[in-house]
């Protein structure tokens, strides 16, 4: 298996490596699975990101959830280790770049993370488990550990995002890892079942 450094550079340089239309092309796909899944559909507070570094384009799935009448909002990374809050993201919000470079809002009212119905989370890796493999930042984890004390009612869903060619066999599981609801790629939306290690496709 390897390291989890070696995953982040190798995924990371091949997700830079994508062309301008293959990018558009996934992020299109993307935007057709989640517009119309009940999950998106029925969301009306949704935790989204603005990429950086290869991600996964998700503006026009921001754009898509503003003209269906959502709010969106974007992470705000601490200073320090700790948690993220959340600001409203509006087509006229105002930005201003974080210490990673990605560009925040600044100006716009706040939202506990309890308060959100949908999370789309960026990512370097994935597996079939639900396993989620990030920057390494720990920010998310940190963020929704409240979630591991519900086992029954997971909200909000924490969706994870990437291209189809970052889910790899097995990622090793820290305890506090917490696990994705499921996970949007441009090949579709799988939910990850909590309590058996096989998968179900939506």
């Amino acid at each position: 298996m390897e390291s989890k450094f070696e995953l982040r550079r190798d995924l990371r340089r091949r997700r830079r490596a994508l062309d301008a239309k293959q990018r558009q092309h996934a992020a299109q796909a993307l935007t057709r699975t989640l517009a119309g899944h009940p999950s998106f559909r029925r969301a009306m507070r949704i935790a989204c990101y603005l990429p950086a570094d290869g991600e996964m384009d998700t503006r026009p799935l921001i754009e898509q959830a503003w003209r269906s009448g959502k709010q969106v909002f974007l992470p705000i990374v601490p200073s320090s280790a700790g948690r993220m809050s959340f600001r409203a993201y509006r087509p006229d919000s105002r930005l201003r770049n974080n210490r990673y470079g990605i560009p925040e809002p600044f100006d716009t009212p706040l939202l506990p993370p309890r308060a959100l119905d949908l999370v789309l989370a960026p990512l370097v890796a994935f597996d079939a488990h639900g396993h989620r493999l990030g920057m390494g930042g720990g920010f998310y984890d940190r963020t929704f550990a409240f979630l591991h004390h519900r086992r029954l009612w997971q909200h909000p869903r924490l969706v994870g995002v990437a291209y189809a060619f970052q889910e790899v066999d097995e990622l090793p599981a820290e305890p506090w890892d917490v696990p994705l609801w499921g996970i949007a790629t441009e090949h579709g939306l799988r939910r990850f079942l909590r309590r058996q290690n096989n998968k179900e496709q939506h």
